[in-house]
């Protein structure tokens, strides 16, 4: 009789947006007159870029031409986007990235959950508090987390580091050291950003202790501000310390089709020597098929200069919405943070309501979709993220409610 893996069956309850979802399906099942407003999941409602579509168009094309057709794609990528995210994301700011070192993916998701298949079961991983939940779910599908306390929600072998207002919702550094850090910045769900400065030292620890740092820089298109770096690499040393990962999701809208890519260095190793760059090669040829050509030509699009305005055109609509956001609710009387360099605002929920209370309190009382803070971690709770990913003119009817609340 077959056995299936057991530490699927360790995982508390269920996806975090799956009960999310659920509750809202029941809310309006039951109440089929209500608008809902969602600001609650980060998916985009902007259409694709002009330049994006036409350069889709033109790829449906290519496949209409035995001369022109595509097939699988090659391990890595196709060599045309490749180039284009290494001279537009790297060398544009200094840094050196060859194109061998560039994975291309279907998301950041993807390659957040599948990074740690190359690594031992037995590393230590550290995680933010708050965390974006695919982080430490995949970790735990690996075996490697250890066991679940119900009661703090936190997992014995993993380290949390703890993310408030206190430390302006940035992590210092852990007490034990681990083996695989895991930083977003800008971060998800908070909407801080690490300074320059301070994701230096994050690097320096990380050499010092051996360690290895998996980087998510999914939001770096909404930095705002100049000295939050952009990439990992633009701090001295990361190529030996550090994993870095990209979405095309937030940055170009591709959330409905789907596209990624992940920087793993030729420099980085293990303390025995063991270089981590071929490894993930390894498991990207033998376990992922390649984005389609069609996806990795709007992909290249992103980057010409039509592209490149109209993505940022998307990217400043966005953060309208979140300025609209945050005065909306400083003027409510919330307290508020996040959405600076980033489309999430992250506000304290009133007095004496858990983040899942003023979930409920917001859907029945509002129509408004958020997300808990309580379900990206312990120290989450008693917060409550707002998305500006909505339409303009939602988030603004969802403002109005709230203040009339």
């Amino acid at each position: 009789m077959f056995k299936v893996n057991e530490n699927y069956l360790k995982l508390p309850g269920s996806y975090l947006f799956s009960t999310i979802a659920k509750k809202v399906n029941a809310y309006k099942e039951a109440n089929p007159d209500k608008e809902v407003i969602s600001l609650g999941i980060g998916d985009v409602t902007q259409p694709l870029a002009p330049a994006v579509i036409e350069a889709m168009h033109s790829a449906v094309d290519d496949m209409a031409s035995a001369e022109t057709f595509k097939g699988y794609a090659p391990d890595l990528g196709y060599e045309f986007l490749r180039s284009a995210i290494r001279d537009n994301d790297f060398k544009a700011r200094g840094v050196d990235i060859d194109l061998d070192e560039i994975f291309v993916s279907d998301g950041a998701k993807s390659d957040s959950g599948n990074i740690g298949d190359i690594f031992s079961v037995n590393n230590v991983i550290a995680v933010c508090d708050p965390v974006y939940p695919v982080y430490v779910d995949s970790n735990v599908m690996e075996g490697r987390t250890g066991t679940y306390n119900p009661e703090t929600e936190r997992w014995s072998n993993v380290i949390y580091m703890p993310c408030t207002k206190e430390n302006n919702f940035v992590p210092d550094f852990p007490e034990q050291t681990p083996d695989i850090i895991y930083l977003c910045s800008p971060n998800n769900p908070t909407g801080s950003a690490l300074k320059k400065d301070d994701l230096q030292k994050w690097v320096n620890y990380a050499n010092e202790k051996k360690a290895v740092i998996i980087f998510d820089a999914a939001y770096e298109a909404y930095i705002s501000e100049d000295d939050v770096p952009h990439s990992i690499y633009e701090c001295d040393g990361a190529k030996t310390c550090a994993i870095e990962i990209r979405s095309f999701s937030k940055n170009a809208g591709f959330t409905g089709t789907r596209l990624g890519y992940t920087i793993v260095p030729k420099q980085l190793v293990a303390e025995d020597g063991t270089a981590l760059n071929p490894l993930w090669a390894r498991r990207h040829g033998t376990k992922f098929n390649g984005a389609p050509y069609i996806i990795q030509k709007a992909g290249e699009a992103v980057y010409s200069e039509a592209g490149k305005a109209q993505t940022k055109e998307q990217v400043a609509y966005y953060m309208n919405n979140a300025k609209t956001i945050v005065e909306g609710l400083k003027s409510a009387g919330y307290n508020v943070s996040g959405a600076v360099n980033s489309p999430y605002a992250w506000l304290e929920t009133p007095e004496g309501m858990t983040s899942w209370d003023f979930f409920d309190f917001l859907l029945e009382k509002a129509n408004i979709v958020g997300t808990p803070g309580s379900g990206f971690g312990p120290s989450g709770e008693g917060y409550f993220r707002l998305t500006a990913f909505g339409t303009y003119e939602n988030t603004l009817k969802a403002i109005e409610r709230i203040k009339n609340l």
